[in-house]
């Protein structure tokens, strides 16, 4: 089920405390706060699917995996593996 973020209608109009609320697809949205009542409008925000160039996964890279605290190993081939990034052995086998 999809997350949609919600703003509480405050009494001058303007929008007050924004919550989100799991809801399908096929359901209305709120028109009171589930909770206590006060009128809320469902407001548009930016889903968090990747799309696009975002999928080639820079964030994977060896660089960024070093910097937070990950090992990486490519395979070398005939069963070994060669680090590219962070601690640790500089290489390692199945052997």
């Amino acid at each position: 089920m999809p997350m949609y973020e919600y703003a509480i209608i405050l009494p001058d109009g303007t929008d007050g405390e924004i919550f989100g609320h799991l809801q399908s697809f096929d359901e209305e949205p709120l028109t009171a706060h589930p909770v206590d009542g006060r009128p809320v409008r469902r407001i548009f925000s930016v889903p968090g699917a990747k799309t696009g160039s975002s999928l080639a996964k820079p964030d994977m890279s060896s660089k960024n995996l070093e910097r937070l605290g990950f090992t990486q190993y490519k395979k070398a081939g005939g069963g070994k593996y060669k680090k590219t990034a962070g601690d640790g052995p500089g290489s390692i086998s199945r052997d």
